[in-house]
């Protein structure tokens, strides 16, 4: 009986240690990996050159050389980078069949060895092995001491959804272009692929229109700010906000280089016909009354927007989207269409005879202001299509006659993006009660910074599904993917931004990324001081609620 006690208890100490060596051996990688079968041992990437083999795209060879650099800075041995075959070190191949933004990366004693078809994909894999190693290699100081292991696996790996995005408004308050690479950075990180830049809005016109330089000689500037929140506050600061808040077309050209070099298009948004009190205070001629109007210093929606009715006011749309889609090469364009309220056409003699030129008529759904704004939206829609482009719409153009090639983003939660795929229109989803980036993310409000209101903690990102359980497989199709967004009414400086970003990009990139069934709560949680300390090392301030309770 004794030995056979004696050998339970060496079984059972047996088992305990490779239960213990088992947690060790696992991948630490946020989104996480939709594939990985981990083996036992590790590679020593500090002792590792790179080599590329069948590579020839300038974006390619240039991420493994800044690779390469990354891991000579904080390991603190040269890595060289060289063409050909190789069987030993990091190495990367291009293999045709892998689909765009896919990878598959193989690690053993030896050698880690990438396999992609497209920049995207060997891409996603570097940020994926970054993430293997220290955090001091998205740092600027050397960290020879550190462990520069990577655990030996399999990945393979490819995005959930093609559109993978993330909102940044520059209106309300300003982040320059600094700031800008800053968001895009830690976008590739998170494997993010497009970038929506909300440019144009009541408080301010934050890019250069050649034709109408009056939109950012005044139209970028308020002569005040409303101090607290608007719910509770009446007192402005008075002092003049946005001289050269604004963005060159050439400096709109480096963003889209620079991002582009980080596999991520950039989407401008022009938001019309409402939001446009800027536009209108540089050019009072296109509103409805003709003015004073001023760059707005409160939050919130103003009554004043474009007059619909004018052909004057369809000719300065159709000027600026013409300098737009000449900046950006992306193959949509959003055109805005929220919060237009309808009390200045209503008012308005040329919106009515446009009304009536246009047979127009309240029909029990929608007033004829509304297809008024339909109007408007489907012209411009036109437009961009004959420049080759596409338009993007927040779900209020689903009130009316929805344009007919016009992809729905739903963001009064989820009921706009579902009517939209019903109705056989593309959506990306974006609901406030999921993504709505500038809500609290504790209820203890006396100790976050101001936000606009709501509560969003981390977990309730993480759990956002697109897909509803009636969704056809042709409907689940429309649905191009999911986007988070940032709205800066209170939010001024780039800390606070990134406390409102953090960590809850890392919940939304998986939900992105992963399948379904590869998502897992607690295994997220438990990897936060990872992401976490890879923030540090990048210099962003991120909220900590996430690590409570945790060393």
């Amino acid at each position: 009986m004794k030995t056979t006690h004696k050998l339970l208890l060496i079984a059972a100490m047996a088992l305990l240690a490779s239960c213990k060596e088992n947690t060790q051996e696992k991948v630490t990688v946020v989104p996480y990996p939709n594939e990985v079968i981990i083996s036992h041992g590790t590679f020593n990437a500090k002792q590792a050159d790179l080599h590329y083999e069948g590579i020839s795209d300038t974006n390619t060879i240039d991420a493994i050389r800044s690779f390469a650099e990354a891991l000579t800075l904080a390991s603190g041995k040269p890595h060289s980078v060289s063409e050909g075959p190789a069987s030993t070190g990091i190495i990367f191949r291009k293999e045709p069949g892998i689909a765009e933004e896919a990878y598959e990366l193989r690690i053993n004693r030896r050698k880690a060895e990438v396999t992609a078809s497209s920049f995207r994909g060997f891409n996603y894999a570097i940020q994926t092995m970054k993430q293997m190693l220290p955090a001091a290699i998205y740092g600027n100081t050397s960290a020879p001491g550190d462990n520069w292991e990577m655990q030996c696996a399999v990945i393979k790996d490819a995005p959930r959804f093609a559109y993978r995005g993330l909102h940044l408004d520059v209106s309300r308050h300003f982040f320059g272009i600094d700031e800008v690479k800053k968001y895009l950075d830690i976008m590739e990180m998170h494997k993010l692929n497009t970038f929506h830049w909300h440019l144009t809005d009541d408080q301010g016109w934050r890019i250069e229109i050649k034709k109408y330089p009056r939109l950012t000689e005044i139209g970028a500037v308020r002569n005040k700010t409303l101090v607290g929140h608007k719910s509770v506050s009446k007192e402005y600061d008075h002092t003049p906000y946005g001289e050269g808040c604004w963005f060159s077309q050439e400096q709109i050209k480096e963003i889209i280089r620079y991002a582009d070099s980080k596999g991520i298009t950039v989407i401008p948004e022009i938001d019309l016909p409402g939001h446009m009190l800027a536009a209108l205070a540089a050019y009072p001629e296109l509103g409805c009354t003709g003015g004073p109007y001023e760059v707005w210093g409160r939050w919130g929606i103003s009554k004043d927007v474009l007059c619909a009715g004018k052909e004057s006011t369809m000719q300065f749309l159709e000027d600026v989207l013409s300098e737009i889609c000449g900046l950006f090469p992306s193959e949509y364009i959003h055109i805005g269409g929220d919060e237009c309220p309808k009390v200045r056409w209503e008012a308005c003699p040329v919106c009515q005879a446009k009304i009536t030129e246009l047979g127009l008529n309240d029909d029990g759904r929608h007033s004829a202001e509304h297809y008024l704004q339909s109007y408007v939206m489907e012209r411009m829609e036109k437009f961009l299509a004959s420049k080759g482009k596409r338009t993007i719409g927040w779900d209020e153009i689903l009130e009316g006659e929805v344009a007919p090639d016009a992809t729905v983003m739903s963001w009064r939660g989820t009921e706009g993006g579902i009517q939209a795929v019903r109705m056989g229109h593309d959506a990306i989803m974006t609901p406030n009660s999921y993504f709505y980036l500038d809500y609290y993310q504790s209820e203890d409000k006396e100790n976050e910074p101001l936000a606009i209101g709501g509560f969003l903690p981390i977990e309730k990102c993480y759990s956002y599904e697109p897909f509803t359980e009636d969704m056809t497989e042709e409907e689940k199709g429309h649905i191009l993917g999911v986007q988070a967004n940032l709205w800066t009414e209170y939010i001024a400086t780039p800390e606070h931004l990134h406390y409102m970003l953090l960590p809850r990009l890392a919940a939304l990139s998986e939900v992105q990324w992963c399948n379904k069934d590869n998502k897992d709560w607690e295994r997220f949680a438990a990897d936060a001081p990872r992401f976490c300390a890879i923030y540090d090392a990048m210099g962003y301030n991120y909220a900590t609620h996430i690590l409570i309770g945790k060393k």
